[in-house]
């Protein structure tokens, strides 16, 4: 009988809580001043109006997308695949540049989680406090801390849901829904999965996401090279690390400049320990580099050595900003801006298609006359109506039948005119020959569209 004792580990350790401990510096200031102009922009864009209207509006009942002056129609779905574009496109230009910059600065779940971090300091305190808050007995004041806080995370996340909806919904007609309780099923559910989703994400997961969703975290180091920029510790200069008096130099005591504070690892959002080197976790927002600076300072040692860096720079090589790569990347950007603002602010407000009468090619009338009849499809992207007027040319005495003027076309409507064409049997040969519609809005001669069509003269054989 075998009586040794089995021993057992458990294969997952439960996530512990990461109470970020506050830092002040030059990246500190910088990220916050990032998130007040970012939430800042999401909370005000809805109310700003614009001609009589909200200056922001994704109108999908209507099929509409309103971005200030500029209206765009399900026609121009391709201007969207084209930002699309550009927005990978700068992603990878300022990770090549600068690593992962993005994240600790701009991205949602970043913005997000420093607000309701925010809201949790008003409630229950800095890190230290946080702490022992989270290991303290229920009492009536931890009840009141955590309940004020959750009220406040709350309506933030709801108030952040309702900011959602009212991009696609005007938000002024929004509230008045709400008040009287006529929102309909598609409106309530976006909004409270908005607001759970900003509640969860932002509330609880936190770092999760970053460490275990973000499936950026995994491909960032495919853009790196040498010379990306990252938050890097200068392991020559701090190895090896030890404590010691402010007035015992370094070298004094056979140390580097680390003093093992660890309060990198404290001020990190992530609770990684950045001097084990590049890691996925990091999120390059630079607090360990504030806390460092500030622990040099008053050790009256030189900063830097925790900083934005590059790896060939640590290893005593030279700092390659501007390289092949960031090169290529800059000029494509730019190209596609350049592009992407000439084609939408050149973009036609008028569109026609030609579509022959398939039921005949031509039609035979008395004095020698030969008709063709075309439906033209007229699509109106501006924001008014517009009176029509149809030409055509492209054969010597050709007509029209059908009266050339036609009346308002909506916004956003799709017109469709049966137009027939007649020319005299002997002003051109016999064959296909092209003539060319021309539409034109009575009121704005800048707004007219063209379109060749195909005009069917029957040959002289048949003629006779």
């Amino acid at each position: 009988m075998n009586n040794k004792a089995v021993k057992t580990e458990a294969l997952y350790a439960k996530q512990e809580k990461i109470h970020a401990r506050e830092v002040e510096g030059l990246f500190d200031s910088l990220r916050r001043y990032a998130v007040i102009v970012l939430l800042g922009l999401y909370y005000f864009l809805p109310w700003l109006t614009w001609n009589d209207r909200q200056g922001i509006l994704f109108d999908l009942p209507a099929r509409k997308f309103y971005i200030f002056g500029v209206t765009l129609w399900p026609q121009d779905f391709f201007y969207l695949s084209w930002l699309l574009i550009m927005a990978a496109l700068t992603l990878f230009f300022v990770t090549a540049v600068a690593g992962r910059l993005w994240c600790g600065y701009a991205c949602p779940q970043t913005v997000w989680t420093e607000a309701f971090v925010w809201l949790e300091r008003i409630t229950e305190g800095n890190f230290s406090r946080r702490i022992k808050l989270d290991k303290a007995p229920w009492t009536a004041e931890k009840v009141l801390r955590k309940t004020a806080k959750q009220f406040l995370w709350i309506g933030f996340a709801a108030w952040t849901g309702i900011t959602f909806i009212g991009y696609f919904t005007p938000i002024n007609e929004l509230i008045g829904r709400m008040a009287g309780f006529e929102l309909g099923p598609w409106e309530v559910f976006w909004m409270l999965f908005y607001s759970v989703a900003t509640y969860g994400n932002a509330g609880f997961l936190r770092e999760q996401v970053c460490m275990y969703m973000c499936p950026y975290a995994r491909f960032q180091s495919a853009m790196f090279d040498g010379d990306t920029l990252v938050v890097a510790y200068d392991e020559k200069r701090g190895e090896p690390r030890g404590g010691r008096k402010r007035s015992v130099p370094a070298a004094d005591v056979g140390l580097g400049d680390c003093t093992d504070c660890n309060i990198c690892v404290q001020v990190c959002p992530t609770g990684i320990d950045i001097r084990k080197g590049l890691q996925y976790e990091c999120i390059a927002c630079a607090s360990c580099v504030d806390a460092c600076d500030a622990v040099m300072d008053r050790m009256n040692y030189p900063r830097g050595l925790i900083s934005y860096t590059t790896e060939n720079a640590l290893r005593g090589g030279t700092m390659q900003i501007v390289r092949p790569r960031v090169v290529i990347y800059g000029l494509l950007l730019m190209l596609l801006f350049t592009g992407f603002i000439f084609a939408l602010t050149g973009r036609d407000l008028m569109n026609v298609d030609v579509i022959r009468d398939r039921n005949a090619l031509y039609r035979e009338l008395p004095g020698g006359i030969i008709q063709n009849v075309y439906t033209l499809k007229v699509i109106n992207k501006d924001d008014r109506a517009h009176d029509l007027k149809i030409e055509v040319a492209g054969i010597p005495g050709i007509s029209l039948e059908t009266d050339p003027v036609q009346p308002g076309l909506e916004p956003g409507a799709i017109g469709s005119i049966t137009v027939r064409v007649n020319i005299h049997r002997d002003a051109a040969s016999g064959g296909g020959h092209d003539i060319v519609f021309s539409i034109r809005t009575l009121d704005d001669d800048s707004f007219e569209a063209s379109r060749k069509g195909r005009f069917i003269l029957p040959s002289n054989q048949q003629a006779k």
